[in-house]
């Protein structure tokens, strides 16, 4: 039986109603991968509002691991509705906060006490993560990477890549903030090997300590130990232990941005585990909260701590509902039988896509970890020119064949893959088919 069910093309009229009505009323500035309007979903199907069922490969970017409308998920949010819905954790005390805060205490590497902050966002989450390190350390400056993706306040935007695309127009941005090249071993420096062009970049991080920033003026260091928005590179494990190194010579906070690539994506509960590598603070978010609107910053407890009391906190932060969705989604998450599904579908994943590879010469690359996996799109092999057209046309391809996707990369020229963990061998099998024939169809138009 096929997944992929359509019954009209996409989008319906139905659709393209709503489409109508969210131009009018919502601002242009509130961007879409597709033209999906969705109706309901379950596991990895989606279906739209003239009832089109479609496969998702995107989870909300990243957002829904454990699939959408997970039972045990459902259930605990609709007990917890029966009961109440939110009283405000800065005027009272609600378990669910608690309860949510002591398994992430437990779960986040390091072998030393931690504490837990709940907020709603990625954003904020990275925002407390860095306030706390500033407050904790008694300094100002933040060590970033290019083609990092931390959020959209006004520090988070700050730290984040891509300025076209996210930061035009909004500055000015926070001051004391230094960037630098992360590694990215499909573009490495022509003639090195991969372990020369890594300690080449270690090479690099000591020199930015001489030129742009004192390592003693750094409240933190921040990074993704796999970036999402910048087109799903992993860090080199020498890499992150330099940094590990620097932070503990020069008392910097070591921040792990895992609102992407944790939650059990890469086979690990955080991808930080793959690298040998414990942080000071963990941020959370996307998947541990199944659908719902939460996120986590964890740390040690003495720099979480630091702050005064009222120092941290909003209104919202902690929703008890949003709390017990969590609570069920990483207990699923860190089940050695969902771990194993994780590696499965990595694996079905990119099998297919290194066979692809050889196969269309307009990829350049393929990487990941796990079940976050990408398809980088290039104009020619050699030059390794970012083709962010093609990548464009795949994808408004592959969704007008039933899939619903998103790009990813510094150049917009990537495609990601992070399909709700739930999903069917045969469901997947079924959507890279449909995947491949859109990349076939361009690949031909190229020759």
């Amino acid at each position: 039986m096929k997944h992929i069910q359509l019954k009209t093309a996409l989008p319906g009229p139905k659709s393209l109603e709503i489409l109508e009505r969210r131009k009018n009323a919502l601002p242009a500035g509130l961007a879409k991968s597709t033209e999906v309007v969705v109706e309901r979903a379950s596991g990895a199907l989606v279906w739209d509002v003239d009832d089109n069922q479609l496969i998702d490969l995107a989870g909300g970017i990243g957002m829904i691991n454990v699939g959408h409308c997970n039972d045990a998920v459902v259930d605990a949010i609709k007990a917890q509705v029966d009961k109440y819905i939110h009283t405000c954790t800065l005027v009272t005390t609600m378990e669910p906060y608690v309860e949510l805060a002591e398994l992430l205490n437990d779960i986040t590497p390091g072998d030393f006490k931690k504490k837990t902050l709940l907020a709603n966002s990625g954003s904020e989450a990275v925002e407390n993560a860095v306030n706390v390190a500033k407050y904790y350390t008694k300094r100002n400056s933040v060590l970033c990477f290019e083609g990092a993706y931390h959020g959209r306040t006004l520090l988070t935007l700050s730290l984040t890549s891509k300025y076209s695309l996210f930061k035009k127009g909004m500055g000015p941005f926070v001051s004391d903030i230094y960037r630098i090249p992360a590694p990215n071993l499909y573009r490495k420096l022509p003639g090195m090997t991969d372990d020369e062009y890594v300690q080449y970049c270690i090479k690099q991080l000591d020199i930015a300590f001489i030129s742009q920033v004192d390592p003693e003026s750094l409240a933190a260091i921040i990074i993704e130990p796999v970036m999402g928005e910048g087109g799903f590179i992993p860090m080199p494990k020498a890499y992150l232990q330099k940094i590990r190194k620097v932070c503990d010579k020069y008392g910097i906070v070591m921040i792990a941005d895992e609102i992407q690539c944790g939650a059990g994506r890469t086979g690990k509960f955080y991808a930080v585990e793959h690298f040998d590598v414990v942080p000071d603070v963990v941020v959370s978010a996307k998947s541990i909260g199944a659908g719902m609107p939460i996120s986590a910053t964890t740390g040690r407890a003495e720099i979480m701590d630091a702050p005064h009391p009222g120092g941290v906190g909003g209104t919202y932060g902690g929703s008890p509902v949003a709390c017990v969705a969590a609570i069920e989604a990483i207990k699923i998450i860190k089940s050695e039988s969902f771990l194993t599904r994780v590696n499965q579908v990595g694996e079905l994943m990119r099998s297919t896509l290194e066979n692809w590879k050889k196969k269309y010469a307009i990829i350049g690359d393929v990487r990941g970890l796990g079940a976050m996996q990408l398809v980088e799109f290039v104009k020619d092999r050699d030059s390794k020119d970012p083709d962010m057209d093609v990548t464009l046309e795949i994808i408004r391809d592959a969704v007008s064949q039933g899939l619903i996707m998103i790009r990813a990369g510094l150049f917009s020229n990537c495609l990601r893959l992070l399909p709700p963990i739930v999903i069917t061998d045969e469901q997947l099998t079924e959507a890279l088919g449909v995947l491949e024939e859109a990349i076939k169809r361009a690949d031909d138009k190229r020759k």
